[in-house]
């Protein structure tokens, strides 16, 4: 009986080693966190250090955007005033126009002889007179009827024709350019100088060297309070587990630019697929006996990193977002 409990004490051993050595054992090298602004929901452009898609940040603190189905806005047509025609009342006044004039002419009584018969005399030069003056008299009550008309038929509300169906068409994000498939339109591309590529890379080996000595007040001074939370945790879930991660000897290998824009809230981001190598080891804090990891030899590893300079090229660089290439 002993011996079997001796057997399963052993087993769980076993089982506790197997359990420690399981975790994150290159945590900092692991994992999708942080913020890229409007385009944390989007996948960086691969580029020839990352040429296959790392998705989106997979845990972030920005809200996802919400979009809407574009709303359907009925184009109203122009008021339509045809010019009006007319039946049989225009063709009476033109029978009635023109009977006049043609008797005048002629002598009958028409409308000349009437005015002639009320002193005007039955010349034919006053004749003809007397129905100019009934013609212009006649034209201008049949040009405001007209104008009364029409008052009336553009008072009428407009004419237009409602779809008798409408369905919403999915929303499909621009992109923008020079940036990769699926990448939202918001912001604009920006320039890197030489500056800030040795910014991104002393970045890189001066959080390594602060996560890998539990510095706090440094890993707070060269990122975000998202970034920051996200390290404070790993660390102290590291302490709790009785583990402590080294990293050292961090070596920028190779770099390229992945995306490099000016967001909506006027702040400079940069992600760049940075390949790095460095000594990883993940030591039991009380004994330092080595866990996981060789520290006499160095491992690589590629990950995009995403740099924050708020509001202006007088900021200092800051890391937002690490993500597994």
């Amino acid at each position: 009986m002993s011996r079997a409990m001796a057997i399963g004490r052993g087993v769980l051993a076993a089982l506790l080693v197997m359990t420690m050595v399981a975790g994150p054992a290159d945590a900092r090298r692991g994992g999708s966190f942080g913020s890229r602004g409007s385009r944390t929901y989007y996948s960086p452009t691969t580029t020839r250090l990352a040429p296959t898609s790392s998705g989106p940040v997979a845990r972030s603190m920005t809200a996802r955007p919400t979009y809407q189905a574009p709303q359907y806005q009925p184009s109203y047509a122009p008021a339509y005033n045809p010019r009006p025609r007319f039946g049989f009342g225009s063709g009476l006044l033109t029978g009635v126009v023109a009977g006049g004039l043609i008797g005048s002419l002629f002598g009958q009584h028409g409308w000349g002889g009437g005015y002639g018969g009320y002193g005007m005399g039955g010349g034919a030069g006053m004749g003809l007179l007397a129905t100019l003056i009934q013609l212009a008299l006649l034209g201008g009550v049949i040009w405001f009827v007209l104008r009364l008309f029409r008052g009336k038929r553009s008072t009428q509300p407009p004419y237009y024709e409602r779809p008798t169906s409408y369905a919403a068409e999915p929303y499909v994000a621009p992109s923008p350019f020079s940036m990769g498939p699926g990448a939202p339109s918001s912001g604009a591309d920006i320039s890197l100088t030489g500056a800030d590529q040795e910014a991104f890379e002393r970045l890189l080996i001066e959080l390594q060297d602060a996560f890998g000595h539990e510095d706090y007040g440094r890993l707070r001074t060269i990122t975000t309070p998202e970034i920051m939370s996200y390290l404070a945790e790993e660390l102290s879930d590291n302490a709790t587990h009785g583990r402590r991660n080294e990293v050292s000897s961090t070596r920028l290998l190779d770099a390229e630019v992945s995306e490099a824009w000016r967001d909506d809230d006027g702040s400079d981001y940069a992600t760049i697929a940075m390949r790095y190598e460095s000594i990883d080891v993940m030591r039991d804090r009380n004994s330092g006996a080595i866990l996981t990891g060789d520290p006499g030899r160095p491992t690589q590893a590629t990950e995009l990193w995403t740099f924050i300079r708020p509001s202006g090229s007088w900021s200092t660089w800051k890391v937002s977002a690490i993500q597994e290439a």
